[in-house]
């Protein structure tokens, strides 16, 4: 008989509670948890199917060491022997930096995996860490650092008492609500307009969130950043705002009155395709609310000029009283002073710079586009081996197929992962990671530390199921690694030793036992040390426990950390990009004629790991296509169905054309996180036939932003021609620009392929 567990998702920040039903040790179905405190029964079909893609025959169970014969099964022991030897002799011969970590999101959504990760890389004192975060939203932490004086000092709308809420670039009906908790979105943005609210949705598509509720105003892709510029003009002409309160709490406002000075809407129009008179009214209505809010996500941030973007956002909201004030922006706190905590310590500040491009670093972590020229480019610092944990970069990062090169080149790749990705068929070693379903946790940093919640709440969630085969736990792995590299776990011998005596009374020694860390136990101290009543306290409340709601007017001139306790609304660095947009939008107005391709999420898929579910991939949804309106369409001479070539700069990939009137002309968009054709370990999802968007995306110190180290993963200028010449079925990733053909095609297809009809 099935028994019912209480717990909640972490494949994204909503975290919505959930009712898991346990048989024989297996999950056998997932439900919403109607009774859990904030979410009240929501939950995605992603996190209702989860458990389907964790109990996939192709999960890693058991450690995988590339041989002559390919990757072949393997013990602990000897895997660890291996990788720390390797570790030792590469640090020895080329210095500590050439070990790197890469850092993907999934590592980002539990407590203790994270930290034990950077607690590896400052044991063997390298510096050389990479994050996920530079591909979607270290544009947001970097201006938090220099604006409020702490990179996760990340202000969000008051949803429930807004009167006017601007989002631009974000989809929040299918992404969720970036750096926020907000339970059921849909039902959040037809709340604010039923009560009679103002939204509006800044995108170059009509996005699923536009057709839920408020009006759409489409934009050009990439040019966000003169929106803003304009939008903060108008303001300024108005004086909508208290000199005395921002003299107060702010400082910086004449040099940033001067950066919106040139910029006029009648100027930008013509580049934004967002007229005057629209710009005025969405001015109008944000100036004459009780409480407004802009609110960007990733579509801003990945678009070229991300940093900048969201630094006057933050200024417009700030000077006109909506920062910290009911119905705008809200500061939330978590469980400690996380910010004061921070700055005190220098957390996630990092002063040091890149080898390549000298960039500086952001949450400790440089520039994920730098990492293929990091690996190839020869000199003190080349990075020769690398960890990935929780992240699939092939996928994921820019120019995936250089990547893919300079992966081919590393002395040593480890990847620590719940799936045999695309990344994972290239390492030396695989290492089999417990799922989210299998180990305890806390809900991840956002929430925990900052209270980035609507509804702020705490809940604890014991394991649901045991782990299969030799699968470790993240944490357990690095101590582990450690051990094997002859260093102690954040520098510290004291802490590997007390850690390892814990690990060894909780059960089973390593290395080739199942049993790990006592996970609740770490968890519990970790509540105790924050102030709370501890982890097991908090398992008595399976449905989450409330934490006392937001306090709008508690962050200004009190939890502001910069030098001064100030908001420093007109930092240098950014200041010094401002200065350099008259360039682009000169690009910008020389390109107004070509094409722009943006990115999208498609409702059964999350970033590049769902596609290996047979019912998330059938039909229609068995590969990407690329999304045009019908008048760019019919002026190329194409149709539905139709086998195109897009190609960028950096490549080319080849991929079925569908039509919509969602998109505004000269906007294509082709959904992301597809590409799986060389994870031959996925059965599903290497047979199919999309294309990996990020092929058509620029990598390299001369193709990121400065302030960010953030790529450009949308608004690229693209060419789309019907499909012509031979088709080699061997890569369906895309070539790089400049390769002749042969080019991409779904195997086993025509020139014109099924429409998904069938």
């Amino acid at each position: 008989m099935a028994q019912t567990h209480h717990t909640f998702c972490r494949i994204c920040e909503a975290l919505c509670g959930l009712e898991v039903d346990v048989e024989d040790q297996r999950v056998v179905a997932i439900r919403p948890d109607r009774s859990h405190v904030a979410t009240a029964g929501y939950a995605c079909v992603k996190g209702l199917n989860q458990h389907r893609i964790y109990d996939s025959p192709d999960r890693l169970k058991y450690v995988l060491k590339r041989t002559a014969d390919g990757q072949t099964p393997t013990s602990w022991s000897e895997a660890l022997a291996d990788i720390g030897a390797k570790i030792q002799r590469l640090q020895a011969s080329y210095g500590r930096n050439t070990v790197a970590m890469y850092v993907g999101t999934a590592a980002g959504f539990g407590v203790l995996h994270p930290v034990f990760a950077q607690g590896f890389m400052d044991a063997i004192g390298s510096r050389s860490m990479y994050a996920s975060a530079s591909q979607d939203c270290s544009n947001k932490f970097a201006v938090a650092q220099h604006m409020y004086g702490f990179a996760f000092t990340q202000p969000f709308p008051d949803l429930d008492h807004t009167e006017c809420l601007i989002v631009v670039g974000a989809n929040p009906a299918i992404s969720k609500w970036s750096f926020g908790q907000v339970p059921n979105p849909a039902a959040r943005l037809k709340a604010l307009v039923a009560r009679g609210g103002k939204l509006y949705f800044i995108d170059p598509r009509r996005t699923e969130s536009a057709k839920v509720a408020g009006s759409h105003i489409a934009i050009r892709p990439g040019t966000d950043v003169f929106f803003y510029l304009s939008f903060l003009r108008e303001v300024l002409d108005r004086g909508a705002f208290d000199r005395v309160h921002v003299d107060r709490f702010m400082g910086g406002f004449e040099a940033l009155s001067r950066v919106a000075e040139p910029w006029p809407a009648e100027r930008t129009a013509p580049v934004t395709r967002i007229s005057a008179s629209t710009l005025r009214r969405l001015v109008d209505d944000y100036l004459g609310a009780r409480g407004a809010a802009l609110y960007s996500s990733t579509g801003v941030n990945m678009g070229g000029h991300g940093a900048v973007s969201f630094w006057l956002q933050e200024a417009v909201n700030a000077i006109t009283g909506n920062l910290d004030r009911q119905g705008g922006t809200l500061v939330g706190q978590g469980v400690i002073d996380f910010a004061k905590f921070g700055k005190k310590n220098g957390l996630l500040a990092r002063a040091d710079r890149s080898r390549i491009g000298d960039f500086p670093s952001v949450n400790d972590a440089f520039p994920g586009g730098t990492l293929a020229d990091e690996i190839l480019t020869d000199g003190p610092g080349q990075i020769r081996a690398l960890f990935v944990t929780g992240g699939n970069p092939l996928l994921t990062m820019p120019n995936s197929n250089r990547l893919r090169e300079a992966l081919s080149k590393l002395d040593l790749l480890v990847v620590l992962d719940i799936q045999p990705t695309e990344t994972a068929a290239l390492a030396h070693y695989v290492l089999p990671c417990t799922s989210p379903l299998q180990r305890p946790d806390l809900p991840f940093i956002f929430p925990l530390m900052l209270g980035l919640q609507t509804e702020p709440y705490l809940q604890a969630t014991a394991a649901v199921v045991p782990p299969e085969g030799d699968q470790r736990d993240e944490a357990s792995i690095y101590l582990d690694l450690c051990r094997a590299a002859g260093v102690g776990l954040f520098g510290s011998p004291a802490a590997q030793t007390v850690l390892e005596m814990a690990r060894d009374l909780h059960g089973c020694r390593y290395p080739d036992a199942p049993s790990g860390l006592p996970q609740e136990r770490l968890l519990d101290v970790l509540l105790r040390l924050c102030g709370q009543s501890g982890f097991y306290n908090l398992l008595r409340s399976p449905h989450g426990r409330a934490r006392p709601g937001h306090a709008p007017g508690d962050f200004l001139g009190r939890r502001v950390v910069t030098d001064d306790g100030r908001v420093d609304l007109a930092p240098a660095a950014l200041l010094a990009r401002a200065r350099a947009l008259d360039a682009v939008f000169e690009t910008e107005q020389a390109n107004a004629d070509a094409l722009k391709l943006i990115t999208k999420r498609q409702v059964k898929t999350h970033n590049s790991w769902t596609h290996n579910l047979p019912d998330f991939v059938h039909g229609f949804g068995r590969t990407n296509r690329l999304y045009m309106h019908p008048v760019d369409a019919a002026a190329r001479g194409l149709a539905e169905g139709d086998l195109v070539d897009v190609s960028s700069r950096s490549g080319t990939v080849r991929v079925p054309l569908s039509t919509t009137k969602d998109l505004t002309e000269g906007t294509v968009a082709l959904p992301h996180g597809w590409g799986h054709q060389r994870a031959k370990g996925l059965s599903v999802a290497s047979r199919t036939t999309g294309v990996n968007a990020n092929v058509l995306a620029a990598d390299g110190p001369e193709n990121l932003d400065p302030v960010s180290g953030m790529a450009q993963l949308t608004g690229i200028l693209v060419d789309v021609r019907p499909a012509s010449g031979p088709v080699d079925g061997s890569d369906w990733t895309g070539l790089p620009a400049g390769e002749a053909r042969p080019l991409a095609q779904s195997p086993g297809e025509g020139q014109r392929p099924a429409t998904g009809r069938s």
